[in-house]
């Protein structure tokens, strides 16, 4: 924004034009447009707020959105013909994702509220109740972001005046909505950091450690040699070429 005043300024009132100052201007707005809807992407999916990391899938999804609307972005600047289309496909198409990914978050704590309340357990409740609200208040931004930027990019001419406002209002806009979402998604307590209730299973089967049982009488019990067993604690059997630690209850000889 800055780097834009000074250039429509100087532009305008100091019949100065830079043309470095103009380059940069044009990368910063496509960077910051770029990022802008790469985070709320990654907001809508729910991450670091619903699961400590996004599925191959979401991650495809994100970094193919994001570089396209970066490639269409660059196109639409440079008066590419037809990159205005691909620009507001690629709009619609983020647009899409963010409130459909939204929408299942909301479901699902929704679905979990329900839950917490059938079973009664207080300790989780806030915890939902605040996540919820974060992602309605989201949902409710980010319409507030569509009917923005269709303001802006229904324009009647393309006079200096004009596109200068249109700069000023989108970035503004955008600015505006970061400071919002930063404002209602400040994380009061830790527990918030992580999810409560497991949203997705892993795909990765868990193998469970086998558990050895024996039994022995007194006798037996007083003349075992303790060096051999470890129970509890983690042993490593110096036998091996690698030295690997084992949670069992010995290490064998030889």
């Amino acid at each position: 924004m800055a780097l834009s005043f000074l250039f429509w300024y100087s532009c305008v009132h100091l019949q100065t034009c830079s043309l470095w100052m103009s380059f940069g201007v044009y990368v910063t707005g496509i960077l910051f447009q770029t990022a802008s809807f790469v985070s709320f992407m990654l907001i809508s999916h729910g991450y670091c707020i619903m699961c400590e990391r996004l599925s191959i899938r979401e991650r495809r999804t994100t970094a193919g959105l994001g570089c396209l609307l970066y490639l269409s972005l660059i196109g639409y600047k440079a008066a590419v013909p037809y990159f205005t289309v691909f620009l507001l496909i690629n709009y619609f198409a983020s647009f899409y994702v963010i409130f459909r990914r939204t929408s299942q978050n909301l479901l699902v704590l929704r679905e979990q509220l329900s839950f917490v309340e059938e079973e009664d357990v207080h300790s989780l409740h806030g915890t939902l109740n605040t996540k919820y609200t974060m992602f309605k208040r989201f949902q409710g931004t980010m319409q507030v972001a569509v009917v923005a930027f269709i303001m802006v990019y229904m324009r009647a001419d393309d006079t200096p005046d004009n596109y200068w406002f249109r700069v000023l209002v989108r970035e503004w806009v955008q600015f505006c909505i970061f400071m919002y979402i930063g404002w209602n998604f400040r994380i009061p307590e830790a527990s918030l950091h992580l999810p409560t209730i497991p949203l997705r299973k892993s795909t990765w089967e868990i193998a469970m450690p086998p558990i050895y049982s024996v039994e022995m009488d007194v006798a037996d019990f007083k003349g075992l040699v303790s060096e051999h067993w470890h129970v509890g604690v983690v042993c490593t059997c110096t036998n091996r070429t690698r030295p690997e630690p084992i949670y069992s209850s010995c290490c064998p000889k030889g």
